[in-house]
């Protein structure tokens, strides 16, 4: 089974330049996660037999308001929490996209993703 969340909206403060660090950006996060479901649980439509993405979401926010430098650093902070607090994730893949970054061109975003376990 996957779990999917698309492009969960975060103002946070992550980057090297230190108007990054005191104005922030709008950061977009999109999660696929194959979780090993119990089939019977799912039959029987109780939570307790998959992930809940609610709980995903809570933990996801968690992190994205610890401030880092470097995207990279918290998609692997994110994505080592979520395998850690779920056992049923078995595998993940994370997109962390920052809207309007500042390169000095026009650009829709920039962004980093990870797959674990890798």
């Amino acid at each position: 089974m996957e779990i999917h969340i698309k492009r969960l909206c975060i103002h946070a403060f992550h980057g090297v330049l230190p108007q990054e660090k005191t104005v922030g950006a709008d950061f977009y996060v999109t999660l696929s996660a194959t979780v090993n479901a119990d089939g019977q649980a799912i039959c029987q439509d109780r939570l307790e037999g998959t992930v809940s993405y609610a709980d995903i979401a809570e933990v996801i926010h968690q992190e994205m308001k610890k401030p880092a430098q470097l995207l990279e650093s918290v998609a692997l902070r994110i994505g080592n929490r979520l395998m850690k607090d779920f056992p049923r994730i078995i595998r993940l893949t994370l997109q962390i996209d920052k809207e309007n970054p500042p390169i000095g061109e026009l650009a829709e975003g920039i962004g980093v993703s990870i797959t674990l376990p890798q």
